[in-house]
């Protein structure tokens, strides 16, 4: 196709920036991304007119100026604890406006066979420990976020677990956008290789500036070798200026479990894509999600499930509450290959909306090429239920605090299951001080 605007900028980015990229010289990473930026000229920003975008217009984020950012700003550690402090003293990373602050990591003594760093950082030291796996999951020849961020990540997390290598503490990697003028965009790329037998929790973790415009174009790549555990939580806490896009796809050995938890709590409009393939016999994912906007807000999610041997399970909730204007969308696909017998999956996608202008399209679907299989979906798009408003209401309760009570107990069936007891609470909070009209503890 013809760029338009919007791709000519992004590809002039490309062009200004090229030679300064992390691992820049490398003759395998230079192919990649080349190839990467000729497919974003190829594919151009997302339209209404294709499916996958039918509910999603991105007409005022192509319009905007983005500028590419130019590496971090001085903040102060106290600029984030409120935010480093719900993971308490685990090994942290930070990235502010795409680039990687040591000042403000602590990453300490890890276990052995345990490596945290920078993807830059390993490309410039070690780059024939990412050459294996950067790009084998995420496709960026027919998603053009995904192009557009091979072609141009400045940096991000790089996690390799040797086999049998465990990391007892959660790892929390925190990006950081401080809204600029012009508006900023922010390429990062996220890598976990995960050997056999490994284990480790991770919290990908995005926040942002209230002043000011920006884009976060972020995808995340996990290699879950044979009989490993990997716990993720994704953390999207940016402001209602942000444009959040995201990609997580993972790619899972026999054996190997990969539990995710969303939580979608701000952006002007969130875009978050999973894509997980099931490559082994007895491969597991749970994929749990929480998603709250209002106002003009829009979140969008779509997640593909690609049960491709027999024997694989995935379970799959997400739930969402909408207020104001609010626009959310949820497309969930599951895809059972004609091998994958024996394949128990099973999806749930449940909404709540507050007013009369909220609205959401839901789409389970199920793709089904085997015929010895236990597959299950559905979706439930309502509002709260009167007779149990009428039930608080005798005992008591004012209206709108029964409202709140119900409406939490709704969003408490997702934060109920994160793992760490600090972010549960801080969640748990943040959901209620939202519910009251506030802009949540961030």
């Amino acid at each position: 196709m013809t760029a338009g605007p919007a791709e000519s900028a992004f590809l002039e980015h490309f062009a200004a920036l090229e030679a300064g990229l992390p691992g820049h010289g490398l003759p395998w990473l230079e192919d990649l991304r080349r190839e990467a930026s000729a497919s974003f000229r190829e594919l151009g920003i997302p339209t209404t007119r294709l499916e996958d975008w039918r509910f999603t217009p991105l007409t005022t984020l192509a319009k905007t100026p983005f500028q590419p950012a130019q590496g971090a700003r001085e903040i102060s550690p106290a600029a984030i604890e409120s935010h480093t402090r719900v993971i308490g003293s685990a090994p942290r990373v930070v990235f502010v406006n795409g680039a990687h602050v040591p000042a403000l990591s602590s990453v300490g003594e890890l276990p052995p066979g345990v490596c945290i760093s920078s993807l830059a950082s390993a490309l410039a030291r070690e780059p024939e420990r990412i050459e294996p796996h950067l790009s084998r999951c995420a496709d960026h020849k027919t998603r053009a976020f995904t192009a557009l961020n091979t072609a141009l990540a400045s940096d991000g997390l790089f996690l390799e677990l040797a086999p049998g290598a465990v990391l007892a503490e959660p790892l929390h990697v925190l990006f950081v956008q401080t809204g600029e003028d012009p508006p900023i965009a922010a390429h990062l790329r996220n890598l976990v290789v995960a050997g056999p037998g490994s284990r480790a929790l991770l919290v990908e973790h995005y926040i942002g500036s209230a002043q000011g415009v920006y884009l976060t174009n972020a995808v995340t790549e996990i290699i879950a070798g044979r009989d490993s555990r990997l716990e993720h939580i994704k953390l999207q806490q940016e402001s209602e200026n942000a444009y959040h896009i995201a990609g997580l796809s993972a790619r899972q050995e026999a054996g190997s479990q990969i539990t995710s938890h969303s939580l979608s709590l701000g952006g002007r409009l969130m875009r978050f894509d999973i894509q997980i393939m099931l490559g082994g016999e007895h491969a597991h994912c749970t994929l749990n999600g929480l998603y709250l906007a209002r106002s003009t807000q829009h979140v969008d999610h779509h997640t593909t499930i690609d049960h491709a041997m027999p024997h694989t399970t995935s379970r799959e909730l997400y739930k969402g509450i909408l207020d104001g204007s609010a626009k959310g969308v949820f497309h969930g696909r599951i895809h059972v290959r004609p091998d994958a017998q024996k394949t128990n999956a099973h999806q749930s996608n449940r909404n709540l909306l507050l007013s009369e202008s909220a609205a959401i399209n839901s789409k389970p679907q199920l793709e089904i090429y085997a015929d010895d299989v236990r597959c299950t979906h559905g979706a439930a798009i309502g509002r709260l239920d009167e007779d149990a408003l009428f039930y608080l209401r005798t005992r008591g309760i004012d209206l709108e605090a029964a409202r709140s009570l119900l409406t939490f107990a709704f969003a408490s069936d997702v934060t109920g299951l994160l793992p760490i007891e600090p972010l549960r609470e801080s969640m748990e909070s943040f959901v209620r001080d939202w519910l009251s009209g506030g802009q949540g503890t961030r």
